[in-house]
């Protein structure tokens, strides 16, 4: 997935840091794919000169601000109506249970600390407008939140970027030696598969 990212066009990746927090919580895009996986691979190509690192930042920014606001608006006027809808996977989870808890204990401070959890990070913005966390309180996190975690992000996958070709390197060795060791495996087993079934048979051919 890494290596299919880094090798799209650097417009797309740019569109993709905006696009990918930006459905995380108003489509809850972020219970199935996180969005700094975008971010993180916006830094990288910064660090090669492919994409200015601002620009990288500021897209980040700007989705996580504008999908989370929506996020927001949504839960402030279908909050119960979607709760009472939630999948049961939340529920069994536990995340829904966290996120409700972390608004409860936290109010607008949660839209901060809920940030660094992808699945916080789809919940909490809905929940907060459910909650009825005043716009402006909410807003004012937002931006803060949104413009602390974007700025980590990128940097760590700007600083990332000079070990992502040494890294995946090592990940493909492993992967081949992975592959060999179950080949391996697979072999033993059809060996002694094939051996017992001759003992038997050789079993149910003596005369009695």
């Amino acid at each position: 997935m890494l290596d299919l990212l880094v090798a799209l066009p650097p417009v797309l990746v740019l569109a993709l840091v905006f696009l990918l927090p930006a459905l995380e919580a108003s489509t809850f895009l972020g219970l199935v794919v996180p969005g700094e996986i975008a971010v993180l691979v916006g830094g990288v190509l910064a660090h090669e000169g492919r994409l200015p690192l601002w620009a990288v930042i500021l897209a980040a920014v700007a989705g996580a601000a504008v999908g989370d606001q929506v996020g927001y608006l949504v839960g402030r006027r279908y909050g119960r109506r979607l709760l009472a809808r939630a999948p049961q996977r939340l529920v069994r989870s536990g995340e829904l249970s966290r996120a409700l808890g972390l608004v409860r204990r936290r109010g607008a401070a949660a839209v901060v600390l809920g940030r660094w959890a992808a699945a916080l990070r789809a919940l909490v913005p809905g929940l907060a407008g459910l909650s009825g966390i005043p716009r402006r309180a909410f807003t004012v996190a937002n931006l803060a939140g949104g413009a602390l975690w974007a700025v980590t992000v990128a940097l760590l996958g700007y600083l990332a970027g000079a070990s992502f070709r040494l890294l995946e390197r090592r990940l493909g060795w492993g992967g081949e030696a992975l592959l060999a060791v179950v080949v391996l495996v697979v072999a033993v087993r059809l060996v002694q598969a094939r051996r017992t079934a001759r003992r038997e048979r050789a079993g149910t051919a003596r005369p009695r």
